[in-house]
């Protein structure tokens, strides 16, 4: 059965994907293990209270494990799964490929649009920069194109950073002609490497996300800025103001200070890549939520990536009068 239609009461005996796990100290003594646990279609909450120390042992982040317990709603999160018991998965119960998420374009597709985008860029430093850290032949592609875009919130699988820079890349590029005193080549490069500190922040493994050593230490935005930085650096003639603005766009692309920013937003081109940033990051965060709903339901519990509970009732009426 698919984590999407799980429903009050149902008994699941299945492999699921480890994605996070906590120890947690019970009130009246003793600990229990909260995990996330999810397939393609989306993830659920899972609690397990007894014989805590054995299933630590076998629950790691990327781990596929075979679960028993019952399912429960719950108004707030949607619900979560109350464990029985856990063991390691056999390779004949699952199937990989049902248990790892992924973008709604093929990566052939994503990678032709990002070409084509970059072809428009025409300042020349740019190109260069871009070619250097993104192109076919450069040492960071391939990491850029299968890394994901967060450990949870948003496109959190293989190929979600490359989904999501390029979604706001797209965007960007788009609404610059909107706005007089933008420079698109700035905002459009900007975009696209706004998150290359991903490549380090983030671990992936088996479809599993995990937060680096790097990551923990320092941060993305650093990691980004530091490489984007060192690779300016190799080249001749990069010029000192568009690399100011660059570096600045990455430094501030979250926004504010209590998120992360060491900077806040001070230029157009900023202000522009971190609206639309954020804007990918909540649409992101109603796909995954709309893949968690049971079928039927038009209201998620509170989601903490939109702050709020997401209602798709709209959608599904759509879906109801196609069906009629």
């Amino acid at each position: 059965m698919q984590v999407r239609d799980f429903s009050d009461g149902i008994q699941v005996a299945q492999a699921m994907l480890v994605r996070d796990l906590e120890v947690r100290v019970q009130s009246a003594g003793g600990e229990c293990l909260e995990l996330l646990l999810g397939d393609r279609t989306g993830s659920v909450l899972a609690r397990l209270d007894d014989d805590v120390q054995r299933a630590r042992q076998i629950c790691c982040v990327g781990a596929v494990v075979h679960v028993r317990g019952r399912f429960r709603a719950e108004p707030r999160d949607g619900g979560r799964l109350l464990l029985e018991s856990v063991r390691a998965a056999g390779q004949g119960e699952y199937d990989p490929q049902e248990l790892a998420g992924g973008p709604h374009r093929t990566t052939a597709q994503m990678e032709g649009d990002l070409r084509a985008l970059v072809e428009t860029v025409q300042n020349a430093h740019l190109r260069r920069l871009l070619s250097a850290l993104l192109g076919e032949a450069s040492s960071t592609w391939t990491r850029y194109r299968d890394a994901p875009a967060a450990k949870h919130y948003h496109q959190a699988y293989r190929h979600g950073l490359l989904e999501h820079c390029l979604a706001v890349a797209q965007a960007v590029g788009a609404i610059s002609a909107t706005f007089p005193g933008i420079d698109r080549d700035l905002a459009v490069t900007g975009a696209l490497l706004h998150d290359i500190g991903k490549l380090e922040a983030y671990e992936l493994s088996d479809g599993a996300i995990g937060m680096s050593d790097q990551g923990r230490l320092h941060g993305e935005i650093a990691l980004g800025y530091y490489r984007v930085r060192r690779q300016i650096e190799r080249m001749r003639g990069f010029p000192t103001d568009l690399e100011r603005a660059l570096l600045h766009i990455i430094l501030s692309h979250h926004g504010s200070l209590e998120h992360g920013s060491p900077v806040v937003p001070c230029t157009r081109e900023a202000t522009l890549v971190h609206m639309i940033d954020n804007l990918g990051g909540k649409l992101g965060s109603f796909d995954r939520v709309q893949r968690d709903l049971p079928a039927g339901a038009q209201w998620s519990g509170y989601d903490k990536g939109i702050g709020a509970g997401a209602y798709f009732g709209a959608r599904t009426l759509e879906g109801e009068r196609a069906a009629a």
